[in-house]
């Protein structure tokens, strides 16, 4: 199909959001200006997730994007959960006891977050329930743990993955009376997810990050140039410390079989994630709990076969590596993205894709032709296109659509190209995920005035 501009804007921007920092008495006191985020899908359903939330009993906002695979589940459950960990982990003890105490005596709940959602973001009520119980036995044994020291946010971060992990897990082990909420608890746990998640309090920026979505960050140097700082690394094959990481947590004589076609057993990608249980639990457990699962846990091939050369689990852990990074005035942005991105676009012209967009001044660059033979009247061409590129460049209200415009619609002059956007957002679903995968950004815009 061809499809218009009016018809490409409208599939560009059906799941994009805004937030922009309330302003109190004039002064804002946020490092946050606000943030813009989106949602572009390859699979369907899509696999993606994304969530924002300003923590309301501590200071600081919260930002994720969750990739999923073998399905969305895991990528929902812990999109719905793992802000509320966070948020659990950095209270002072006397908030813990007050909340303790309202949940004891059937009082209202201190609101924690208050969450800035998407209307296409969903949440599961049927297992809402459960996951407040979940939470509730967690912050009382942070309670019984009580040392009276306050709590080092990069601590409390990996905390709260790993315990969500953990409860996911054992979720599906329990199992449910009911057998929606079985079903549930046992596709999140055999699905996976990775997670990259900011929180930003004042000048402090810490970016927890398991698996291989991304952050970074976008810095304008003193010539107007932009510069793309990483704030987070890959837990995949192509990083050297990750392999030599999960060597030297198994035997020698595994060595061979651990990586293998650059993934984890020679099945996946990621070398972390939440859920996965077929790389965490043993073989006994895996066969315990499929087959006392309900049906359709057994017409799922996935949850089935055992990984080749399984023997000391588990191989996978959702342990996040945390990276802490004082904001500077000069540090104007951060994007956080699944691998849909990254796949598509290099951190330095996301960094200058975005800056062009937040400050509207465009660094021309020379346009270069690469080994082209290119004839005058093409030269003309090229530059009469780019010269209604940046009137229309400001169509788009929301600097993470700009960005999925450009993922997906650029050329190999690096402009984007109308024709070929088209062709990618009219791909049927089948062929849609064998050209790209799902993508989902969120650009965080700072207050150089505060910091």
């Amino acid at each position: 199909f061809y499809l218009t501009p009016p018809q490409v804007n409208s599939i560009l921007k059906a799941n994009e959001y805004s937030f922009k920092v309330p302003e109190f008495d004039g002064k804002n006191v946020s490092s946050v200006l606000g943030f813009d985020s989106n949602q572009l899908p390859a699979n369907a359903p899509i696999e993606d997730r994304r969530s924002a939330a300003t923590c309301l009993q501590t200071r600081g906002m919260l930002l994720g994007v969750f990739d999923g695979h073998a399905g969305c589940a895991c990528a929902q459950a812990v999109s719905e959960r793992l802000f509320y960990y966070i948020a659990v982990s950095l209270l002072p003890h006397e908030t813990l006891l007050e909340i303790e105490n309202a949940v004891e005596s059937g009082r209202a709940l201190l609101p924690i977050l208050q969450w800035h959602k998407h209307p296409n973001d969903y949440f599961s009520k049927e297992a809402s329930k459960l996951y407040f119980n979940s939470l509730r036995t967690y912050w009382q044994e942070l309670i019984d743990l009580n040392s009276g020291e306050t709590t080092d946010v990069k601590e409390a971060l990996i905390n709260a993955f790993k315990r969500l992990d953990n409860d996911i897990s054992l979720e599906a082990q329990v199992g449910d009376p009911n057998s929606f909420l079985n079903y549930l608890v046992l596709r999140v746990a055999f699905s996976g997810a990775t997670a990259c998640v900011a929180h930003v309090d004042g000048v402090d920026l810490h970016v927890a990050n398991t698996g291989d979505s991304r952050a970074m960050l976008g810095v304008q140097e003193e010539d107007g140039s932009w510069s793309a700082v990483n704030l987070s690394y890959d837990h995949n094959a192509q990083n050297e410390h990750e392999v030599e990481r999960v060597k030297m947590e198994h035997p020698k004589s595994e060595e061979k079989s651990l990586v293998k076609q650059d993934r984890l057993l020679g099945l996946l990608m990621p070398f972390r994630a939440f859920g996965d249980v077929k790389f965490k639990w043993s073989i006994e457990l895996q066969k315990r709990v499929v087959e006392s699962g309900p049906d359709q846990l057994n017409d799922n091939e996935y949850t089935k076969f055992i990984p080749p050369n399984y023997h000391t689990p588990p191989y996978l852990t959702a342990e996040p590596e945390v990276i802490y990074h004082k904001l500077r005035p000069q540090d104007k942005f951060l994007v956080l993205a699944t691998d849909g991105l990254w796949e598509t676009m290099h951190r330095q012209d996301v960094a200058r894709i975005v800056g062009e967009y937040l400050t509207g001044v465009h660094h021309q660059q020379p346009i270069a032709v690469g080994g082209y033979k290119v004839t005058l009247g093409q030269m003309h061409g090229l530059l009469t296109e780019r010269r209604a590129r940046i009137s229309s460049v400001f169509e788009d209200q929301n600097a993470a659509t700009h960005l999925i415009r450009h993922a997906v619609g650029n050329n190999e002059f690096g402009t984007v190209d109308h024709e070929r956007l088209s062709k990618m957002l009219s791909l049927p679903e089948e062929l849609a995920r064998m050209y790209r995968d799902d993508i989902t950004i969120i650009v965080v815009q700072f207050n150089s005035h505060v910091i």
